[in-house]
């Protein structure tokens, strides 16, 4: 049995991977012009994104957004020294995961809505808007990617820097648990069932119907 706190519920754990994967697939798919694919993964995407945004009210004890979203006071708290409140993301790490969960918002919205400058590859939602408006979304796309990618290098570098510093946070990520928590409060307290069930199956339904233009 592995050894340390128990931190990360499943369904934590495997929206962080699959965000990785079908990142990088959806960058693969935008670069070599395989825009069905491109649609598929952005569809997907969205369900993950809808899925994890759910997850964050009703899902385990540290993937909740009321356990690890912090006030400002606490923030520069953390960053005078002072210790990180409660397992799971630490006050500075939440600012993270909200700017990512941010940019990729915006980055998958932005898809839905755009279309190239032949109008030949359009997201399923561009038809509710201009082809002009379509043509500036299609920018902000762009720009948006931009920005997550800053923020995913800025990411890894701070896993790197934690390495160095002799704090592994990949494992946690891949085990759940964490060997090296000094917490001395319980670690996670895991959701029902039911509530994972329920917010998949919204988020698929969801980005499925989406994909398909809301049948408008």
């Amino acid at each position: 049995m592995a050894s340390g706190v128990k931190i990360w519920d499943l369904p934590t754990r495997l929206f962080h991977w699959l965000l990785v994967l079908l990142f990088s697939f959806s960058w693969w798919s935008a670069e070599t012009g395989e825009m069905d694919w491109h649609r598929f993964s952005g569809t997907v995407l969205l369900g993950l994104l809808l899925f994890r945004l759910l997850w964050g009210f009703v899902g385990g004890s540290t993937a909740r957004f009321s356990s690890f979203v912090r006030s400002p006071a606490v923030v520069l708290g953390y960053l005078r020294g002072a210790a990180s409140p409660r397992p799971g993301h630490n006050p500075l790490g939440a600012l993270s995961v909200l700017a990512l969960l941010l940019a990729l918002a915006v980055q998958i919205t932005s898809g839905l809505f755009a279309t190239d400058t032949d109008g030949l590859e359009s997201g399923p939602l561009s038809f509710l808007i201009s082809f002009d408006a379509s043509r500036t979304v299609a920018e902000i796309h762009e720009t948006s990617f931009k920005l997550f990618l800053a923020l995913v290098a800025l990411h890894v570098a701070t896993i790197l820097l934690y390495l160095v510093r002799r704090r592994n946070l990949i494992a946690p990520m891949i085990s759940g648990r964490d060997s090296q928590t000094g917490f001395s409060l319980d670690g996670l307290k895991p959701a029902p069932r039911f509530a994972f069930l329920i917010s998949a199956a919204f988020a698929a339904l969801f980005a499925w119907a989406a994909s398909k233009g809301f049948w408008l």
